[in-house]
């Protein structure tokens, strides 16, 4: 099998760490790995297939003779060094949102859309999309081939991971003061995280929605393909450390039964259907951290429109919403497009 120079910008955060470990997990075909990251973590080790990889700090020329470059430095970051990387001829695929609505960078979730990784040849970039909408996307592409979904309402409830190390290490702080009758203290988001919930995630436009919100809605239109399909969303920030999970309203333009909805979803790939309430069995965070698999359970009818259902969909937002996301894309890469 033929191998590839692959580098990691990033490879010190939260999902760069789970990258190079998806990479590892997966047999990925490296033949050299670069860790890249800024100036402060230059000296840092990681571990790779028993091994001792030091991790360098991302310059201009760190892209000579790599292949691929998975990317999750920031948004700000990766504009800087993406099409630089992209220039030397590596192929990057990028976990931030600094490329997703461009119109020559395919949004990427191989269950779905792995066709379009085929476009990556126009400018040497592809993106990964969010992690609420990726887990989202999975489990409502095969009900959209069935029976073309009309409208979306999803109302997320998502993990501090989501944010990065900072975060977790806010809310285990908070509760840890809390429980200890101390001072919590603020830094990563405006109220206190421990025990609440915060309708909020990223800064809100002029339309009161926040651009989290917008992500969902005009990522999951690209990944489907389908502009006509109206989504609207609230995104919310919850005392989880792992897994995203959403309530999801889909309407639908045909009919679409709850087991109709199980039968295409057991088969699909990546997903796995948890929906029995009367053994309390439905997907959780918990049960979902660490797994590669997005869940889908709560299948039931809307009746309050014509073709109608609910359903709550959870996945590990770290593992399936980023680092193994991207890895997917990297190995159906090389397989096809490469």
């Amino acid at each position: 099998m033929k191998q590839y120079n692959v580098a990691v910008a990033g490879a010190t955060g939260a999902v760069g760490n789970e990258m190079v470990k998806v990479l590892e997990e997966r047999n990925f075909p490296v033949k050299n790995l670069t860790l890249l990251a800024s100036s402060r973590s230059v000296g840092k080790t990681m571990s790779f297939h028993g091994e001792d990889v030091k991790v360098q700090e991302l310059k201009e020329d760190s892209f000579k003779d790599i292949d691929i470059g998975l990317f999750s430095p920031g948004g700000s970051v990766s504009l800087k060094f993406a099409p630089i990387a992209a220039a030397s001829g590596c192929v990057v695929i990028d976990n931030t949102s600094a490329f997703r609505m461009e119109k020559d960078i395919p949004l990427v979730v191989p269950e779905v859309n792995e066709h379009a990784i085929a476009e990556h040849t126009k400018r040497g970039i592809i993106s990964n999309p969010n992690c609420s909408t990726i887990q989202m996307v999975v489990a409502l592409k095969p009900l959209h081939d069935a029976a073309k979904i009309k409208r979306i309402v999803v109302s997320t409830y998502q993990a501090v991971s989501g944010t990065g190390q900072k975060a977790i290490t806010e809310l285990e702080s908070q509760v840890l003061a809390i429980y200890n009758m101390k001072e919590i203290e603020k830094k990563v988001y405006p109220h206190q995280i421990a025990f609440n919930v915060l309708p909020h995630i990223d800064s809100f436009l002029d339309t009161g929605y926040t651009k989290e919100e917008m992500k969902m809605v005009n990522e999951t239109k690209k990944i489907m393909e389908d502009k006509s399909i109206k989504v609207t969303a609230t995104t919310v920030r919850v005392p989880v450390f792992y897994g995203h999970s959403e309530s999801v309203n889909i309407e639908f333009k045909s009919e679409m039964t709850p087991e109709m909805a199980r039968q295409l979803l057991k088969k699909a790939p990546g997903i796995k259907v948890v929906d029995d309430p009367g053994k309390n069995m439905y997907p959780l965070a918990i049960d979902a951290a660490g797994k590669d698999d997005t869940y889908v359970g709560r299948i039931r009818v809307d009746d309050t429109v014509k073709y109608g259902l609910n359903m709550w969909i959870v996945a590990d937002n770290i593992r399936k919403g980023a680092a193994l996301n991207a890895v997917q894309i990297a190995e159906a890469l090389v397989k096809k497009y490469l």
